[in-house]
């Protein structure tokens, strides 16, 4: 059955575009014209997430370890204590989220125990910690689907997209915080007071926002609306852009309802007849994926970056989040390898990051999108 499908979906691809289950493929559109992309620093490792300080300078945060200061181009180590960082596969330091006051950010990343959110005060090049946020997220000790990015919401809570580190029954157990999109106090970490569970008995549920999810990348909120977009890992089909709903099922479940004790992953990425209600995606890649990874809204659009792929995807949307065409960047298609992170500048500018492993980029996009 799985070959079948990925087969009718190869002809949506080929537009770099595909339907979400049950919808029609939407066109692909002409690539921008007047793009340019700057090179503005290099030689990280794996650079993961950016965040952006009052002063026009930028963290960036890198899989084995480490927090690097951009400012004009010049590349300055942080001097941070990761306690008991794990760098191992897919795991290790991730995503970054610079708190409104400008001076504390939050990390993301893989210890022998767990994933946990450290919060930091920065002062110079020197960062100190001021607590653990929030421990105690599932860890994969070889680092498989350790998704995790930490993105501060406009109302002021923190947005957190986990991975279900390949363990099938993550995504549908609303107590494990794996496989999911969280919602927290960025003071407490504890659950957000309107969450959709917030009346649960269980700390953990009470922070889930949604859930049924394998390995989401980025959580991004569309400017003057209310509408919340994540970006997710397939298996070997299907990595999906989702419009999140409060306390909605996504479709994971790759324990077919706990049947199934290991991970099988060639159940859907929705699952609509196990899960009826499960909210279908509004964009997904068939087959083969791109390992879709951050998202960012960018001069009206949404950007997505792909690891596998190598390209930016721009992503127009109607007024109700429906995706209508997917354009392609010539400027960033495999011309610089695989792309993770995208973070939108207080100018207005779009921040990408390689993820190759050795010399990654930092890239400024400005001009037409």
């Amino acid at each position: 059955m799985r070959a079948l499908v990925a087969a009718g979906l190869a002809l949506g691809l080929a537009a770099c575009s595909s339907p979400a289950p049950g919808g029609n493929a939407p066109s692909q559109a002409p690539a921008p014209q007047g793009l340019k992309v700057e090179e503005v620093a290099g030689g990280f490792q794996h650079a993961w997430d950016i965040g952006f300080l009052p002063d026009g300078s930028m963290l960036v945060t890198e899989r084995p370890g480490r927090i690097k200061l951009v400012k004009d181009g010049q590349v300055t180590p942080v001097q941070v204590d990761l306690t008991d960082i794990q760098v191992r596969g897919e795991g290790g330091l991730m995503g970054l989220a610079i708190h409104p006051d400008d001076q504390r950010f939050t990390v993301c990343y893989n210890t022998s125990r767990d994933v946990r959110l450290t919060t930091f005060k920065l002062d110079g090049t020197k960062a100190t910690k001021t607590k653990d946020l929030l421990t105690g997220m599932p860890s994969n000790p070889s680092g498989r689907h350790s998704g995790c990015r930490p993105t501060i919401a406009p109302d002021g809570t923190m947005f957190v997209a986990t991975g279900d580190i390949a363990q099938g029954r993550n995504p549908q157990d609303r107590t494990s915080l794996g496989g999911k999109v969280l919602r927290i106090d960025p003071e407490t970490g504890e659950g957000a007071k309107d969450n959709p569970f917030a009346t649960s008995t269980n700390a953990n549920e009470r922070r889930v926002y949604s859930f049924g999810h394998r390995n989401v990348q980025g959580v991004v909120f569309r400017p003057g609306t209310d509408q919340i977009f994540s970006s997710e890992h397939g298996p070997d089909v299907d990595d999906e852009v989702n419009l999140l709903q409060k306390g909605a099922n996504f479709g994971w479940d790759p324990s077919k309802g706990g049947t199934q004790g290991g991970y099988d992953e060639d159940v859907p990425m929705t699952d609509l007849q196990r899960f009826p209600d499960a909210v279908p995606a509004v964009w997904s890649s068939g087959s083969p994926t791109e390992a879709i990874c951050q998202a960012a809204f960018w001069n009206g659009k949404l950007a997505i970056t792909a690891l596998k792929g190598s390209k930016l995807l721009l992503f127009s949307l109607d007024d109700q989040g429906k995706v209508q065409n997917v354009a392609i960047p010539d400027e960033l298609n495999d011309r610089y390898g695989r792309l993770r992170a995208a973070r939108t500048a207080p100018d207005g500018s779009l921040y990408v990051t390689t993820s190759n492993g050795t010399d990654d980029k930092l890239l400024k996009l400005t001009g037409a999108a």
